[in-house]
């Protein structure tokens, strides 16, 4: 017997970025069946009326957020009240937090009176129940036992005391000597926390690109598409769900700033192969602690977390800690051994830079990213879905430059590196000077000595040759 074609299963997500990952995952699960079983993803920003010709076709399966689902009902673009056998609820406990309580109230006067439920949610909270209470009847649990986090020895915890300028000396000098290795998400708490740091490292000439609910759809999703295909190494990202409306408290969009309510990178985002997750602004919950961290060490791959903890956020870190304590034993967060007195020397680098990075440049990079994003976003969006390869040629990791650049601060001169690591920084540099040395026995005294001044000057008096001041550096130095 041949089914008349029809909605069979709803999936409701808390974002649009999960709504697309579903919609992947649900593909790849059913390639061998892809004429028998169709989804349609209608999470996006597109207008209605461009989304009602896949709802027509009905689709047997149908993912995309509480507001979405229900506007495309009331607009009669989807009929679910005489088909729907499937309701499935991922990320059960954002869907209240992210403002959608009304939606999802409104949305159960569509649906027919049986149909099978699934609740699925990360944590158990108050919110939770209240949904459980009014999606389900008689559920039955299902709690999958275990640690939330992987153990000891596939993910390394680490935490450093340090204070905010000792935030950015290290997070220079991690990124800068290439001690910290493959793909790395760095959590801030803010927006304006997320440009004042990508500027910082533009100083230094290290690309890295931003992803926070400021950007359309669009953006993020192909930022972490080329993400995950390697074209980048640091994402710096802002986790505002921890940060704003506590449990409970409905989260609206705020049109002045061009804020979504439906975004998350913490959670729902599908990342892949990530090396490394550093806390810079160190989570206000343990809950989102464990989502953060839960972004590397995946799929049996290890992975490596660092905390930045300042003396305010100490409290946060005994709580964390006693926290994974109780999950399991191997979840405890290690004090990363690392001398800041042997990094010194960059320490006035770092003020340098800093002092180009402005409240008003972070200002101008927040709207030129912004408005960047939006004419990539919306006037070329046709343009890309008719020539799919030059897509891959738009990065989102370029300069925003609003802060004035200094060209010296580029190249990192080897007297300033520890003598500990100069053979971790550049071993190919350490190992032809060993032979030269066996070769010829030791560099001359005044090679040594012009070299070490070239080097001194060409930082002192790059902001001179920076405004056009033209210095013979051969001539002082000779």
């Amino acid at each position: 017997i041949v089914r008349e074609q029809d909605v069979r299963a709803l999936v409701l997500v808390p974002t649009k970025e999960l709504g697309q990952q579903v919609q992947n995952m649900m593909r790849k699960l059913a390639a061998f069946c892809s004429r028998d079983v169709r989804v349609a993803d209608i999470s996006g920003k597109a207008d209605l009326s461009a989304q009602r010709p896949i709802l027509m076709e009905k689709p047997d399966v149908v993912v995309g957020t509480p507001s979405r689902v229900l506007a495309h009902l009331n607009a009669q673009n989807l009929v679910l009240h005489s088909t729907l056998e499937m309701l499935v609820v991922d990320e059960a406990d954002l869907l209240f937090s992210f403002g959608f309580e009304a939606d999802l109230k409104n949305l159960l006067c569509h649906l027919p009176k049986i149909y099978q439920s699934f609740l699925m949610s990360a944590t158990f909270t108050e919110d939770v129940q209240a949904l459980k209470e009014l999606l389900l009847h008689n559920p039955v649990i299902l709690k999958l036992q275990g640690s939330q986090l992987p153990g000891g020895s596939q993910l390394q915890q680490y935490s450093i005391k340090c204070e905010e300028e000792d935030k950015f000396l290290l997070i220079y000098t991690l990124l800068r000597l290439r001690l910290v290795q493959g793909k790395t998400l760095v959590f801030v708490g803010a927006v304006d926390r997320c440009y004042r740091l990508k500027l910082f490292l533009e100083q230094f000439s290290i690309p890295a690109c931003v992803l926070n609910s400021e950007l359309p759809v669009q953006s993020r999703c192909h930022i972490i598409t080329q993400f995950n295909q390697g074209f980048y190494d640091y994402i710096i990202a802002t986790d505002e769900q921890s940060l704003s409306a506590p449990a409970g408290a409905a989260q609206t969009r705020d049109d002045s700033r061009n804020v979504y309510k439906e975004y998350g990178v913490s959670r729902g985002v599908d990342f892949q192969n990530v090396s490394n997750v550093i806390n810079f602004d160190f989570p206000t919950t343990v809950d989102s602690y464990i989502h953060r961290v839960g972004r590397t060490a995946r799929a049996d791959n290890p992975g490596t977390a660092l905390s930045f903890v300042s003396s305010t956020e100490t409290a946060l870190l005994t709580e964390v800690e006693e926290a994974l304590m109780g999950d399991n034993a191997d979840c405890v967060l290690k004090p990363y051994q690392f001398k800041m007195e042997e990094i010194e020397g960059f320490r006035y680098r770092c003020r340098d830079a800093m002092r180009s990075v402005t409240k008003q440049a972070v200002r101008e990079a927040r709207l030129k990213e912004i408005k960047q994003e939006l004419l990539n976003s919306e006037k070329l969006k046709t343009y890309f879905e008719d020539n799919p390869r030059d897509l891959q040629l738009l990065r989102h990791d370029k300069d925003l430059h609003p802060a004035v650049v200094k060209p010296h601060l580029k190249n990192v001169p080897e007297y300033l590196v520890p003598e500990t690591l100069r053979s971790v920084v550049n071993p190919l540099s350490a190992r032809r000077k060993l032979r030269k040395e066996k070769q010829e026995g030791v560099a001359k005294p005044s090679f040594k000595v012009r070299t070490i001044c070239r080097n001194l000057l060409n930082d002192v008096l790059g902001t001179v040759v920076e405004f056009g001041v033209d210095v013979q550096l051969e001539s002082i130095i000779s």
